[in-house]
């Protein structure tokens, strides 16, 4: 498997825009904060090393991944001066198929409110088979999807701005 091979968050094959002029929201799901957490202080910090002043940068804690939909559509709904909506999770595999059925309920959210808007909602969320691979993928030895997603909303806002 090619992520057993690097870290997923390298961003030196890339060029990453400033984010001084946007304005974005963090939505960040409760449920496996440890993991979560490790999420959202990678978005926030990347955002902010890309300079979007804190003052732009909403963050809304939710009780799970499931309600980060509703949470992007909230926050489009009342803050039209969005630029991207990321949105951060992680649902490890358990035994029933409940798993399934929030993935791919959230990955439908968050896409079909993007396109509603026209802005960036980014998947930033975990969907993997244990604790030890969410660990590895939220600062562990695959980087931090967190990240990832931060520098995918400002690359998003950026081609938004510019087309």
């Amino acid at each position: 498997m090619a992520t057993q091979l690097k870290n997923l968050s390298d961003f030196s094959h890339t060029t990453v825009p400033n984010g001084s002029n946007y304005k974005f929201a963090i939505v960040v799901a409760e449920w496996n904060a440890e993991i979560t957490g490790s999420l959202y202080n990678g978005a926030l910090q990347t955002l902010l090393k890309h300079g979007v002043p804190a003052e732009n940068i909403i963050s809304v804690p939710v009780p799970g991944s499931f309600e980060l939909t509703a949470a992007a559509e909230i926050l489009l709904q009342k803050h039209k001066d969005l630029d991207a909506v990321i949105c951060l999770g992680c649902v490890i595999q358990g035994e029933t198929r409940h798993f399934d059925f929030i993935c791919d309920a959230v990955a439908n959210g968050i896409t079909n409110v993007g396109i509603k808007h026209s802005k960036a909602v980014i998947f930033g969320v975990l969907t993997t088979d244990n604790q030890q691979q969410a660990i590895d993928r939220a600062g562990g030895k695959h980087g931090n999807k967190g990240d990832e997603a931060a520098i995918t909303a400002l690359k998003m806002a950026e081609l938004n701005a510019t087309v």
